[in-house]
Protein backbone atom coordinates (compact mmCIF):
# COMPACT_ATOMS: atom_id res chain seq x y z
CA UNK A 1 0.00 0.00 0.00
CA UNK A 2 1.29 3.40 -1.02
CA UNK A 3 -0.47 6.16 0.93
CA UNK A 4 -0.31 9.97 0.98
CA UNK A 5 -1.04 11.51 4.41
CA UNK A 6 -1.59 15.26 4.46
CA UNK A 7 -0.58 17.90 6.99
CA UNK A 8 1.57 15.94 9.42
CA UNK A 9 3.53 19.15 10.01
CA UNK A 10 1.98 22.60 9.69
CA UNK A 11 3.51 25.19 7.35
CA UNK A 12 4.82 27.05 10.40
CA UNK A 13 6.49 23.90 11.70
CA UNK A 14 7.98 23.17 8.28
CA UNK A 15 9.38 26.71 8.19
CA UNK A 16 10.96 26.28 11.61
CA UNK A 17 12.46 22.91 10.68
CA UNK A 18 13.92 24.31 7.46
CA UNK A 19 15.39 27.35 9.20
CA UNK A 20 17.04 25.27 11.88
CA UNK A 21 18.32 22.65 9.45
CA UNK A 22 19.92 25.40 7.37
CA UNK A 23 21.38 27.33 10.31
CA UNK A 24 22.36 24.57 12.74
CA UNK A 25 22.61 21.40 10.68
CA UNK A 26 25.86 19.51 10.21
CA UNK A 27 25.49 17.78 6.85
CA UNK A 28 27.56 14.74 5.89
CA UNK A 29 27.82 12.39 2.92
CA UNK A 30 24.61 10.33 2.77
CA UNK A 31 26.57 7.17 2.04
CA UNK A 32 27.58 6.91 5.72
CA UNK A 33 24.27 5.18 6.52
CA UNK A 34 24.08 2.61 3.71
CA UNK A 35 25.83 -0.61 2.83
CA UNK A 36 28.14 -1.28 -0.10
CA UNK A 37 25.36 -1.74 -2.65
CA UNK A 38 23.50 1.43 -1.65
CA UNK A 39 26.68 3.50 -1.61
CA UNK A 40 27.11 2.85 -5.33
CA UNK A 41 23.86 4.63 -6.24
CA UNK A 42 23.41 7.20 -3.46
CA UNK A 43 24.46 10.83 -3.91
CA UNK A 44 23.01 13.13 -1.29
CA UNK A 45 23.71 14.66 2.10
CA UNK A 46 22.30 13.71 5.48
CA UNK A 47 22.04 15.53 8.76
CA UNK A 48 24.65 13.87 10.96
CA UNK A 49 22.83 10.91 12.56
CA UNK A 50 22.68 11.16 16.35
CA UNK A 51 23.36 14.89 16.43
CA UNK A 52 21.38 16.93 18.96
CA UNK A 53 19.40 18.62 16.19
CA UNK A 54 18.57 15.33 14.47
CA UNK A 55 17.37 13.84 17.77
CA UNK A 56 15.27 16.87 18.69
CA UNK A 57 13.53 17.25 15.34
CA UNK A 58 13.13 13.48 15.03
CA UNK A 59 11.41 13.29 18.41
CA UNK A 60 9.03 16.05 17.40
CA UNK A 61 8.06 14.13 14.26
CA UNK A 62 7.52 10.97 16.29
CA UNK A 63 5.29 12.87 18.73
CA UNK A 64 3.22 14.14 15.82
CA UNK A 65 2.85 10.64 14.38
CA UNK A 66 1.94 9.11 17.74
CA UNK A 67 -1.11 11.41 17.79
CA UNK A 68 -2.01 10.90 14.12
CA UNK A 69 -4.79 8.30 13.75
CA UNK A 70 -4.37 7.83 9.99
CA UNK A 71 -0.67 7.05 10.26
CA UNK A 72 -1.34 4.57 13.07
CA UNK A 73 -4.13 2.93 11.07
CA UNK A 74 -1.93 2.55 7.98
CA UNK A 75 1.38 1.53 9.59
CA UNK A 76 0.17 -0.22 12.78
CA UNK A 77 3.59 0.55 14.28
CA UNK A 78 5.29 -1.74 16.77
CA UNK A 79 8.50 0.28 16.82
CA UNK A 80 9.90 3.06 14.65
CA UNK A 81 13.46 4.19 14.00
CA UNK A 82 14.23 7.82 14.80
CA UNK A 83 13.73 9.94 11.67
CA UNK A 84 16.77 10.91 9.62
CA UNK A 85 17.03 13.99 7.41
CA UNK A 86 18.47 14.34 3.92
CA UNK A 87 18.89 16.92 1.19
CA UNK A 88 19.45 16.66 -2.54
CA UNK A 89 20.83 19.40 -4.80
CA UNK A 90 23.05 19.81 -7.86
CA UNK A 91 22.07 16.53 -9.49
CA UNK A 92 21.92 14.60 -6.21
CA UNK A 93 19.96 11.37 -6.46
CA UNK A 94 19.50 7.89 -5.01
CA UNK A 95 19.29 5.16 -7.62
CA UNK A 96 16.96 2.19 -7.66
CA UNK A 97 17.26 0.12 -4.47
CA UNK A 98 15.41 -1.77 -1.74
CA UNK A 99 15.78 -0.69 1.88
CA UNK A 100 17.67 -2.99 4.22
CA UNK A 101 15.49 -5.64 5.83
CA UNK A 102 16.90 -5.40 9.37
CA UNK A 103 18.13 -2.20 11.01
CA UNK A 104 19.07 -0.98 14.46
CA UNK A 105 18.57 2.28 16.28
CA UNK A 106 21.73 4.37 16.54
CA UNK A 107 23.36 3.63 19.89
CA UNK A 108 21.14 0.61 20.55
CA UNK A 109 21.46 -3.12 19.99
CA UNK A 110 17.71 -3.57 19.44
CA UNK A 111 16.96 -4.71 15.91
CA UNK A 112 14.01 -3.58 13.80
CA UNK A 113 12.53 -5.27 10.74
CA UNK A 114 11.72 -2.63 8.14
CA UNK A 115 8.11 -3.17 7.01
CA UNK A 116 7.04 0.40 6.19
CA UNK A 117 9.20 3.15 4.68
CA UNK A 118 8.16 6.78 5.12
CA UNK A 119 9.26 10.07 3.57
CA UNK A 120 8.09 13.36 5.10
CA UNK A 121 8.59 16.21 2.63
CA UNK A 122 10.06 19.47 3.95
CA UNK A 123 10.42 21.30 0.61
CA UNK A 124 7.54 22.57 -1.48
CA UNK A 125 7.33 20.97 -4.96
CA UNK A 126 8.03 24.29 -6.68
CA UNK A 127 11.30 24.73 -4.75
CA UNK A 128 13.12 22.13 -6.83
CA UNK A 129 13.06 20.48 -10.24
CA UNK A 130 13.26 16.69 -10.42
CA UNK A 131 13.70 14.86 -7.14
CA UNK A 132 10.56 12.75 -7.46
CA UNK A 133 10.37 9.65 -5.30
CA UNK A 134 9.64 6.75 -7.64
CA UNK A 135 8.12 3.64 -6.07
CA UNK A 136 7.72 0.47 -8.11
CA UNK A 137 5.02 -2.08 -7.36
CA UNK A 138 2.85 -4.55 -9.23
CA UNK A 139 0.93 -1.66 -10.79
CA UNK A 140 4.04 -0.01 -12.21
CA UNK A 141 6.03 3.10 -11.29
CA UNK A 142 4.50 5.80 -9.08
CA UNK A 143 6.08 9.27 -8.91
CA UNK A 144 5.64 11.08 -5.60
CA UNK A 145 6.35 14.77 -5.01
CA UNK A 146 4.24 16.13 -2.15
CA UNK A 147 3.65 19.48 -0.46
CA UNK A 148 5.89 20.28 2.50
CA UNK A 149 4.46 18.78 5.68
CA UNK A 150 2.87 15.81 3.90
CA UNK A 151 4.23 12.27 3.97
CA UNK A 152 4.11 9.15 1.88
CA UNK A 153 4.40 5.63 3.28
CA UNK A 154 4.95 2.48 1.26
CA UNK A 155 6.14 -1.12 1.79
CA UNK A 156 9.86 -1.37 2.50
CA UNK A 157 9.95 -4.34 0.12
CA UNK A 158 9.37 -1.95 -2.81
CA UNK A 159 12.04 -1.00 -5.31
CA UNK A 160 12.31 2.78 -5.24
CA UNK A 161 14.57 5.71 -6.09
CA UNK A 162 14.91 9.48 -5.83
CA UNK A 163 15.38 11.04 -9.26
CA UNK A 164 18.14 13.65 -9.76
CA UNK A 165 17.42 17.14 -8.45
CA UNK A 166 18.22 19.34 -11.45
CA UNK A 167 17.65 22.70 -9.73
CA UNK A 168 16.91 23.91 -6.21
CA UNK A 169 17.05 21.78 -3.07
CA UNK A 170 14.93 18.87 -1.87
CA UNK A 171 14.85 18.43 1.93
CA UNK A 172 13.01 15.61 3.66
CA UNK A 173 12.85 13.41 6.73
CA UNK A 174 12.69 9.64 6.34
CA UNK A 175 12.34 6.65 8.63
CA UNK A 176 11.29 3.01 8.90
CA UNK A 177 8.66 1.23 10.95
CA UNK A 178 8.32 -2.35 12.09
CA UNK A 179 4.61 -3.01 11.91
CA UNK A 180 2.57 -5.30 14.11
CA UNK A 181 1.41 -6.73 10.76
CA UNK A 182 4.34 -8.00 8.69
CA UNK A 183 2.38 -8.58 5.46
CA UNK A 184 1.53 -5.50 3.40
CA UNK A 185 -1.66 -6.99 1.93
CA UNK A 186 -3.01 -7.66 5.41
CA UNK A 187 -2.04 -4.16 6.57
CA UNK A 188 -3.89 -2.72 3.58
CA UNK A 189 -7.02 -4.76 4.35
CA UNK A 190 -6.99 -3.67 7.99
CA UNK A 191 -6.49 -0.03 6.97
CA UNK A 192 -9.43 -0.10 4.56
CA UNK A 193 -11.61 -1.85 7.11
CA UNK A 194 -10.70 0.67 9.82
CA UNK A 195 -11.37 3.61 7.50
CA UNK A 196 -14.77 2.14 6.62
CA UNK A 197 -15.66 1.76 10.30
CA UNK A 198 -14.64 5.37 11.00
CA UNK A 199 -16.70 6.58 8.03
CA UNK A 200 -19.78 4.70 9.22
CA UNK A 201 -19.40 6.12 12.73
CA UNK A 202 -18.95 9.62 11.36
CA UNK A 203 -22.15 9.39 9.30
CA UNK A 204 -24.46 7.38 11.54
CA UNK A 205 -22.91 7.15 14.99
CA UNK A 206 -22.28 3.95 16.93
CA UNK A 207 -24.72 1.84 14.92
CA UNK A 208 -24.88 -1.95 15.11
CA UNK A 209 -23.07 -2.41 11.78
CA UNK A 210 -20.15 -0.22 12.88
CA UNK A 211 -19.82 -2.20 16.10
CA UNK A 212 -19.84 -5.50 14.21
CA UNK A 213 -17.22 -4.36 11.69
CA UNK A 214 -15.08 -2.98 14.51
CA UNK A 215 -15.23 -6.41 16.14
CA UNK A 216 -14.04 -8.07 12.93
CA UNK A 217 -11.20 -5.52 12.67
CA UNK A 218 -9.94 -6.23 16.18
CA UNK A 219 -10.28 -9.99 15.82
CA UNK A 220 -8.23 -9.93 12.60
CA UNK A 221 -5.65 -7.70 14.26
CA UNK A 222 -5.53 -10.10 17.21
CA UNK A 223 -5.05 -13.06 14.87
CA UNK A 224 -2.35 -11.47 12.66
CA UNK A 225 -0.39 -9.22 15.03
CA UNK A 226 3.24 -10.08 15.87
CA UNK A 227 4.25 -8.54 19.19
Amino acid sequence: MLLHIEGVLSKAEVGEFRQRLAAEGEWVDGRVTVGQQGAQVKRNQQLRPGSALAQELGQRIQQKLAAHPQFFSAALPLRTLSPLFNRYAGGGHYGLHVDGAVMNQLGSTQLLRSDVSTTLFLSEPEEYQGGELEVKDTYGLHEVKLPAGDLVLYPSTSLHQVLPVRDGERVAAFFWTQSMIRDDARRAMLYELDQSVQSLRGRYGEIEEAVALSGHYHNLLRQWAEL
